[in-house]
């Protein structure tokens, strides 16, 4: 896993285990921790986790914002996604490999009512519609997290 994941998962469960008020509080912890970072790489951090400060009993806290949640997996999702096709009953997703069990994985979460479940392998996913007549939604929701960019 790359430092900067890992970075971001580490952050993210200091977030939702500790009360901290100010980024320098946060880069205290995660030094002691073994990742130094610098008071930019905190806010590119932030802004890609979807991290914003409110306040939690009057003292001010540092959060994941629930209207980002899942943004960012949903595009690294899309970069996983090679290509997509269907014919009149089912829907197969090609990912790089090794990525299909993830891609399937999250399409299932999204609970979708026209997808009854997936099935992942190495590097494909079947998509099983609830009807035929799901396949052109299934198909653009797919195309749609394969072009999520990220925000800027």
């Amino acid at each position: 896993m790359p430092v900067k994941l890992k970075r971001q998962n580490r952050i993210k469960e200091i977030l939702n285990d500790r009360l901290i008020s100010n980024q320098e509080e946060l880069s205290k912890k995660l030094k002691e921790e073994g990742y130094v970072v610098t008071q930019a790489t905190l806010s590119r951090d932030f802004a890609e986790l979807g991290v914003i400060r409110t306040l939690f009993n009057g003292t001010p806290r540092y959060t994941l914002n629930p209207n980002e949640s899942g943004k960012q997996i949903a595009r690294l999702i899309g970069f996983e996604i090679l290509n997509i096709e269907h014919n009149e009953s089912l829907v197969i997703i090609r990912t790089l490999a090794g990525r299909a069990q993830g891609v399937a994985h999250y399409i299932d979460r999204l609970n979708k009512e026209e997808i009854l479940g997936t099935v992942g392998g190495d590097d494909t996913v079947l998509v099983i519609p609830n009807s035929h007549k799901s396949i052109p939604t299934i198909v653009a929701l797919i195309k749609q997290i394969m072009i999520e960019l990220p925000s800027k």
